[in-house]
């Protein structure tokens, strides 16, 4: 077991905890495997009838996967690494989801990629004032995976294209109303709702409506007709030239962001969004962004996006392909193209 994750049965509850704050509690291959096997033991264990999830302490709810490690991966042991910790975060994603008990995600802070992945299969997801939601991943050549392609396709008024390109953050009252949270309470509430939760898990959902306070007003719904309007197209140069035929401050404003991103990463969230939107099994969604992880690891835009934003922190990526023109059909078919039958994703339970 590994310090960096807290894992406690109280009373009828099963609680993870993240405990890794310097790193905004991002994922590491060990803390997956002990939430993997705490999961597997309460599943099977009729005492525990709910699972609680949340941070240890720090403004983090969980940034995502340890990015440093999958970088030198990538740099060093040609992906091998890199591809295991992506295997097997992949099956804790599948694992919560299809969990047959309920699962709270207490998404108390930065919920970034991989804390996507954790807070998204739970049926209940509570946002406060301290949330902020995104999947950067086209900032670092990497593309919004951990099921990502399941959740933001799956988003009304191409919201999740919206966010899957750009990045852009979302506060706690955005994120309820774009239905990635199931509630909204403010943080001083919370303990107070773990608490009434451990005690009569049969009654957490009128507990956290209880506990629940209106949120401010999303202020993306203010732009939700943009947004379905310019980013209606699967083509990434569709959506270019949607905002460049926009002559107002927030379409200049998206089209500058998007100027910043992968290309290559750009292209590939659409045509993960797209084929994901079509799939009837999340198993199937995750063997096809596992696919695609165990190549972009590879690709020139992963080592050099990170450098850019998190290593160097220069901001100020070389990416390869450096335009929209020159990433071609073929090399996006050949992210997508399945695996070695041997080196397919599988469920945890296989």
């Amino acid at each position: 077991m590994t310090d960096e994750v807290h894992i406690h049965t109280h009373g009828k509850a099963g609680h993870i905890s993240l405990n890794r704050p310097k790193a905004l509690h991002a994922l590491t291959l060990e803390m997956c495997h002990a939430m993997s096997a705490a999961l597997s033991k309460w599943e099977g264990d009729d005492a525990v009838e709910i699972v609680l999830l949340d941070h240890a302490e720090g403004r983090g709810f969980c940034a995502g996967g340890d990015i440093n490690v999958l970088r030198n991966s990538a740099l060093n042991d040609g992906g091998v690494s890199g591809r295991a910790f992506f295997h097997d975060e992949y099956q804790l994603n599948h694992q919560m989801f299809e969990y047959a008990k309920p699962i709270v995600a207490f998404m108390d802070g930065i919920t970034m990629g991989g804390g996507v992945g954790i807070s998204q299969p739970a049926k209940y997801r509570v946002a406060t004032e301290n949330t902020r939601f995104a999947m950067p991943e086209t900032g670092i050549g990497l593309f919004p995976d951990v099921g990502g392609g399941w959740y933001l396709s799956r988003l009304s008024g191409r919201l999740g294209q919206f966010l899957a390109l750009t990045g852009a953050r979302l506060d706690g009252a955005e994120c309820l109303w774009a239905g990635l949270a199931t509630h909204y309470l403010p943080s001083d509430k919370l303990a107070e709702a773990k608490a009434r939760i451990v005690e009569h898990p049969d009654r957490v959902g009128g507990i956290l409506a209880e506990l629940s306070v209106a949120p401010p007003e999303a202020r993306i719904a203010g732009n939700a007709d943009r947004i379905a309007k310019h980013f209606a197209s699967d083509c990434l140069e569709d959506i270019l030239a949607s905002l460049d035929a926009d002559d107002s401050e927030w379409a200049a404003k998206e089209r500058e962001t998007l100027a910043t991103k992968s290309p290559q990463t750009c292209k590939v969230a659409l045509r993960q969004l797209k084929e994901s939107s079509y799939l009837t099994d999340f198993a199937a969604n995750m063997t096809m962004e596992y696919r695609i992880a165990s190549r972009v690891l590879l690709r020139p835009d992963f080592a050099e996006g990170v450098r850019a934003v998190i290593v160097d922190k220069t901001g100020d990526p070389k990416w390869n392909p450096a335009t929209v023109k020159e990433v071609k059909k073929e090399l996006i078919d050949s992210i997508f193209a399945p695996l070695p039958t041997d080196e397919e994703w599988k469920p945890y339970d296989l």
